[in-house]
């Protein structure tokens, strides 16, 4: 259709020029003939209109739309429906959006805080009426020409994909991937905490100039890391600020704040801590809060001592991505399924998982089973001399040295740091003979005993940990490289504490082969987690 259907459907406007477009339509400038008031007019796209169900959708949604009345929600004036055209007749909103600002001048901490906190305003009120937005984004945030921020684009999305993420054969996606909550892109029920999660999102870009997602894949990939990952830690964020905003970008919706005005409860006494109770004032930004959430702000308790955030309140910061993946644009000839049927989980690596465990069981199975050489046993307490006939005795621990005494009228007196080392067994040769000397006290008492169960312990703690970290992509290369010597320590930490429990001759081969598997054990772990 062309623009003189649009003209003809709004006798009362003049119908200026375009002045913006999206995945959910086209805006016009315009202007009450009568009243002289500038407007934005939105033309929805034709699918609307051709879809008998949609359209009676929308409309139902229109008449919400009008009666939400809020400083920080851009008012809908007019909503008609004629000729095949849905129009939305709105206020027009010259100071540019959120995201040119953010994209050229930047954006300090606290005008973000201030920034978020309207528009979590104008949310909660339009959630208090039944209606969520679904498409939060720097773009939908838009600056009056006296600096007011609003909300725009309310509902659109909810109607036209009935609250589900929608995505073309071709990958692309109806609405903007970067933002959207892992229950939307899954087509599960929605509730404000999808809106929280949008909006916490954009506090998050805002703060650090990125995402809390790794770049590149395009939006369907963007959208599954949104479904099966983590947001990764918010960098150069003091607390509690920091806090607020990860609890508002958790993936699972009862972890996140139940609606909009919680969270801005929070994240004004966060803000209020880091820059002070009348930091709002300061701000220069006309920001309407709930009473309770202009409180939060000014408590006592939260006002701070030492500052030490300078860098984060004055320092602007800017978007280092480009523009995010544009949205499709819906038309009559767009063929759009439920991204949950085209998203996949993650795939499971399962050859490197097979490695590790096949590691793993021979590094553990190892020791037990191969015991070194059958040597005669000499069972005693070392704190007494060992009483065997020769003139030198050598105590060697896996081929390192541990004592080389000179034999007296009583026999070899061990020094004192080497019967605090021994526990189980080692090997002892007089005068070139062989032999395992074996303490006969609690091998608890020694560092090799107690030594080789707390390594073990520790190297487990600190593998887990980096798995962990991995399987949510807090961390990268450098904790794959790091696995590599955690695990060469735990199969060192195995390898001993098997040999002093058994009593078997703790041998330079053996333990080398443990640390070798232990290895190969955490590294295929790591490259199995990361690649998950």
């Amino acid at each position: 259709m062309t623009l003189s259907s649009v003209v003809a459907a709004l006798p009362q406007y003049a119908v200026g020029e375009q002045i913006g477009e999206g995945g959910m339509g086209v805006v016009y400038g315009g202007m009450h003939r009568q009243l002289g008031r500038p407007v934005a007019i939105k033309r929805l796209p034709h699918a609307v209109a051709e879809d008998p169900r949609m359209s009676e959708r929308f409309e139902h949604e229109a008449r919400l739309l009008a009666r939400l009345d809020h400083p920080h929600i851009v008012p809908v004036y007019d909503y008609v429906r004629q000729q095949g055209e849905h129009l939305l007749v709105m206020e027009r909103l010259d100071g540019g959006t959120v995201w040119s600002r953010f994209a050229t001048d930047g954006l300090t901490a606290q005008q973000s805080c201030g920034i978020v906190l309207a528009a979590l305003s104008g949310l909660h009120a339009a959630h208090e009426a039944g209606v969520l937005h679904l498409d939060v984004k720097p773009k939908n945030l838009l600056f009056t020409s006296n600096g007011v921020v609003k909300v725009a684009d309310f509902g659109i999305s909810q109607v036209v994909s009935e609250g589900a993420t929608l995505v073309t054969h071709g990958g692309a996606v109806l609405g903007t991937p970067a933002y959207i909550a892992p229950e939307q892109a899954m087509g599960n029920a929605l509730t404000p905490a999808a809106d929280v999660y949008a909006t916490g999102t954009v506090l998050y870009e805002l703060l650090c100039g990125d995402l809390p997602f790794e770049r590149g894949g395009g939006p369907i990939a963007m959208i599954q890391k949104r479904v099966y990952q983590d947001p990764r830690p918010l960098p150069n964020v003091p607390e509690p600020l920091a806090g607020v905003v990860m609890r508002s970008i958790a993936r699972e919706p009862d972890a996140r704040y139940r609606n909009a005005e919680t969270f801005a409860i929070d994240l004004s006494a966060a803000a209020g801590h880091l820059f002070g109770p009348d930091w709002l004032t300061r701000l220069g930004i006309p920001v309407h809060l709930a009473p309770q959430v202009s409180a939060s702000s000014t408590r006592p308790s939260l006002r701070p001592v030492d500052r030490d955030t300078v860098s984060l309140s004055q320092q602007p910061i800017r978007a280092t991505l480009v523009d995010p993946i544009p949205a499709a644009r819906l038309s009559g000839s767009s063929t759009l399924v439920p991204a949950a049927s085209v998203i996949r989980p993650p795939s499971t690596p399962w050859a490197l998982w097979l490695v590790a465990a096949v590691a793993l069981i021979a590094m553990v199975v190892l020791p037990f089973v191969v015991s070194g050489r059958q040597l005669t046993e000499v069972s005693q307490s070392l704190a007494d001399p060992v009483k065997e006939q020769g003139t030198q005795l050598v105590v060697s621990l896996a081929g390192l040295e541990l004592a080389n005494v000179q034999g007296g009228p009583e026999g070899f007196v061990l020094p004192g740091a080497t019967r605090w080392i021994v526990g189980g067994a080692v090997t002892a040769s007089v005068d070139g003979r062989e032999f395992l000397l074996v303490s006969n006290q609690t091998p608890w008492l020694s560092l090799m005993g107690t030594g080789s169960a707390l390594l073990l312990l520790f190297t487990l703690a600190y593998l887990e940990s980096n798995l962990r970290a991995l399987r949510k992509r807090q961390t990268g290369v450098a904790a794959v490289i790091a696995s590599v010597p955690l695990g060469f320590g735990l199969g060192l930490a195995v390898w001993l504490l098997a040999s002093v429990l058994l009593t078997h001759e703790p041998t330079l081969p053996i333990a080398l082969t443990c640390g070798v598997l232990g290895a190969a054990t955490a590294i295929s772990a790591s490259l199995a987690s990361r690649r998950a």
